[in-house]
């Protein structure tokens, strides 16, 4: 029954045009993973190679999760491990300042607390400041990032983005690599491998 209530909510997801009139092109919503996957990663929006390809972080931010998770390419796309959503579905253009452009809250309104309810996940991986802004709102980004949350009343790990128009961020907070890389490499794979 679960399972059937899941992929009912996907087919609704993929049918969704809640802003192709804003974007100016065909929406392609962008979900990866199975109710019973045991991570759930939630980010700001799909970029233009996942619009085209349909997998999520297959670009460079997706090999810098990898290499801060510790574990290999066929482990981070397996749909029973990890859940990963957006608080924006889809691929958004390009904001000619910034990169890809911000996303409206009107899709993470609509779609997000209901996914996430269908999910049989034991943590959450929270990616970038827009989802983190979403999820706990008036709450310091970085000490967020340095201790651990809660949300839906599963431990909850906030991490910055790991894109390289990020690298700002890292230089101004070295001690991210000692303090927090290594408890959520120990984390991820607890859970991963865990019998």
């Amino acid at each position: 029954m679960a399972k059937n209530k899941f992929h009912e909510f996907r087919e609704r997801l993929k049918q969704c045009r809640l802003c192709r009139d804003m974007i100016g092109f065909e929406p392609k919503p962008v979900v990866w993973g199975t109710p019973e996957a045991k991570i759930v990663q939630i980010s700001q929006a799909p970029s233009k190679k996942v619009h085209e390809t349909g997998k999520p972080f297959n670009d460079l931010s997706g090999a810098k999760l990898r290499e801060w998770y510790g574990i290999h390419e066929d482990i981070f796309y397996n749909q029973k491990l990890f859940y990963m959503t957006d608080i924006y579905h889809c691929y958004l253009g390009k904001d000619i300042k910034r990169g890809d452009a911000k996303p409206p809250l009107n899709c993470a309104k609509k779609w997000l607390h209901e996914e996430l309810s269908l999910i049989y996940n034991e943590i959450y991986l929270i990616i970038g400041r827009v989802p983190t802004n979403f999820l706990f709102p008036k709450k310091n980004f970085n000490e967020l990032i340095f201790n651990d949350q809660t949300f839906n009343g599963k431990s909850a790990y906030v991490l910055p983005h790991p894109s390289p128009q990020n690298i700002k961020w890292f230089k101004d907070h070295p001690e991210f690599y000692d303090r927090v890389l290594p408890k959520i490499k120990g984390i991820v794979h607890e859970v991963i491998y865990k019998k």
